[in-house]
């Protein structure tokens, strides 16, 4: 099982690693458990989803086989080794591949953890499949996920997608591009944005005395 990061959060150490089957049980019941409003939010089409079986079926052949050729791959993400999250890298060709990830702890969520796992995410997919371009595709109303992104990219084009990638209903999506090259200044932005962080906290630690 490869460990594909391991960063220090205020929340503790998040971590990015292979998916394993231990871990298919929580990611089949957060699909099961989610409320429909959750479902709203995220725009998904339940047909798509499937019954329980086909759930697990599928994360079952995302579980990384080392092939570079594997349609998808998923890697689980965790907080002090506890497994919160996942994420799902869908390839398709060369330069048309999709990435979706989701924090499967409602009390996690919105806690920066996608942010300082960003760069390495992007970085892992890149490592395990040989693909020039990734393309997000994100809900416009889901302003989290969004908010994310914009940290390190603008959006190239919004439009309505009549077939979204993964599990979603169609609507409106904006659509960024990853490429290789941008790997380094991903990192880069990472740091700035960890060092404004560390800034702010230290900031707001100290006022209260002062």
């Amino acid at each position: 099982m490869a460990i594909f990061a391991a960063v220090e959060t205020p929340h503790g150490v998040a971590g990015l690693r292979d998916l394993t089957s231990a871990d298919l049980p929580a990611i089949v019941d957060y699909w099961l458990t989610s409320t429909e409003e959750y479902f709203a939010l995220l725009g998904i089409d339940r047909q798509k989803l499937g019954s329980e079986d086909d759930i697990r079926k599928r994360f079952s052949t995302a579980i990384r086989t080392g092939d570079p050729a594997q349609p998808t791959i998923s890697l689980a993400i965790t907080l002090d080794e506890r497994l919160v999250g996942y994420t799902l890298f869908v390839r398709r060709t060369d330069d048309v591949n999709y990435s979706h990830w989701h924090i499967i702890v409602p009390d996690l969520r919105a806690k920066g953890l996608s942010t300082a796992l960003y760069p390495h995410r992007i970085k892992a997919y890149f490592d395990v499949a040989p693909i020039t371009r990734l393309i997000h595709q994100t809900r416009t109303r889901n302003l989290g996920v969004n908010r994310m992104l914009d940290k390190f990219f603008p959006v190239a084009e919004t439009k309505v997608v009549d077939q979204p990638d993964g599990v979603a209903l169609p609507g409106e999506f904006h659509i960024r591009y990853v490429s290789r090259q941008d790997i380094p200044r991903i990192f880069s932005r990472a740091e700035e944005l960890r060092a404004a962080s560390t800034a702010k906290r230290r900031h707001a630690a100290v006022e209260p005395g002062s």
